[in-house]
């Protein structure tokens, strides 16, 4: 299908969807989460196909454990369908309402944004996500995934369309992308006429290159440079607890750990215990000249290594002398996603959420809970680290937007 047909398509479908109530709207992710259940073996065979690929390709282990589509991944994608069925109608939502002096009664009330482009890497479970998301707030969604998921993603598309067929939705409200060539991504960003809003989620080169190329608006999403501060005052075992489960649990997401900074008093009581775990979990480290003190195999950290997220078992760490210091190595290095301090102060951690510009600040928590889900969202169609229209996870709220409805009784203007 050529892709102006396609774009023109999901317009229409999103017309259809935005008049849709919310038993059709739920009926239709109760039998798209169904249908993956159903059609798990079928799934995990196309997935195989893509797994094998990036073995051969020499893909890291962490983008390599992105693209698996376990047992528990594929439940999971359909939990968090089935998750949104609970969850409020976004759509017609009267956020308020008043009278003006000549009578009028003016009222804000939610509306879909229309069609979405999500432009995404790596993971197949997005997929089902944002077909979900979209439906339940209403909009017709275009999906282009990467070519090294292929495979997955055209067999996950297929079993929600299929799904779809017999709910009285539009098909044409989920579309996919198959062609990988790197045109037409610029192609799509260009269709101001049919769609009305670009996603990326991915890596920092996917991102920058969208908003080069649209003319359609972008959220920016996802790029994940994450600190983690231990404090002087840190209750180290909360710490090291924290600093493992932020940086091994998952390396390859965008709210893992890139960066350790560690204030200068409790180095000596943190650093050795902290080293040896992450060294016995395959962790390299990249530390200041203060941190290689601490060990023999420990990398010179580059300027560029506190920047970079790595997407992969390797952790900057740089000693700090002060907790200014840190805020001010954080907003220096961060991308504005998710950033921790460890602290048992109340008026440190307080001044570390009113200082640190992220979309996400924690205080004694890991940096992993910056997922929608988490939040209570049902799931999310990506992080923004902007601060127009969306910022953090964005659920089904953050795919909305509003219109005024006024009523009168024939006031005319004078």
């Amino acid at each position: 299908m050529a892709l102006e047909q396609m774009a023109r398509n999901a317009k229409a479908a999103s017309k259809v969807l935005a008049l849709s109530d919310h038993v059709m709207k739920n009926n239709a992710l109760k039998e798209m989460a169904e249908a993956l259940l159903l059609e798990k073996a079928y799934l995990q065979n196309e997935n195989n196909k893509d797994m094998q690929a990036a073995k051969e390709a020499h893909m890291s282990k962490a983008l390599i454990d992105r693209l698996l589509l376990t047992d528990q991944r594929i439940e999971d994608m359909a939990n968090g369908l089935k998750a949104l069925c609970d969850m409020p109608d976004p759509i017609g939502r009267v956020d308020e309402s008043w009278r003006t002096e000549n009578g009028l009664e003016i009222s804000r009330r939610s509306v879909p944004l229309g069609v979405i482009l999500m432009i995404y890497e790596a993971r197949p479970n997005v997929t089902a996500d944002a077909a979900g998301l979209c439906l339940k707030s209403g909009n017709a969604v275009i999906l282009r995934g990467s070519r090294s998921a292929l495979h997955s993603n055209i067999a996950i598309v297929s079993v929600l369309k299929r799904a779809l067929a017999e709910t009285g939705i539009p098909t044409d409200a989920i579309q996919f992308v198959e062609d990988t060539d790197h045109e037409v991504v610029g192609e799509l960003l260009r269709m101001n006429e049919w769609i009305d809003l670009a996603i990326p989620r991915g890596g920092s080169g996917l991102i920058q290159s969208v908003v080069r190329q649209a003319s359609i608006p972008v959220i920016e999403t996802g790029v994940g440079n994450c600190h983690l501060y231990i404090d002087a005052s840190a209750d180290l075992s909360k710490g090291q607890a924290i600093l493992l489960n932020g940086k091994v649990q998952r390396p390859g997401v965008c709210n893992a750990l890139e960066t350790l900074l560690v204030h200068a008093d409790i180095a000596d009581q943190f650093l050795p215990q902290a080293l040896e775990t992450l060294k016995a979990a395959g962790v390299e480290i990249r530390g200041c000249s203060r941190t290689m003190a601490y060990g023999k195999d420990i990398i010179a950290a580059s300027e560029e290594d506190y920047a970079t997220e790595f997407h992969d078992l390797i952790l900057a760490v740089k000693i700090v002398d002060s907790f200014a210091d840190a805020v001010s190595h954080i907003n220096r290095y961060s991308s504005g996603h998710s950033d921790v301090i460890v602290t048992d102060s109340y008026s440190r951690a307080q001044a570390f959420l009113n200082e640190i510009d992220a979309a996400c600040v924690y205080v004694n928590a890991s940096s992993r809970f910056s997922d929608g889900s988490e939040f209570g969202f049902g799931a999310e169609i990506g992080i923004s680290t902007q601060k127009m229209h969306a910022r953090g996870p964005m659920g089904i709220a953050a795919l909305t937007s509003y219109k005024y409805t006024i009523c009168g009784e024939g006031q005319i203007r004078e």
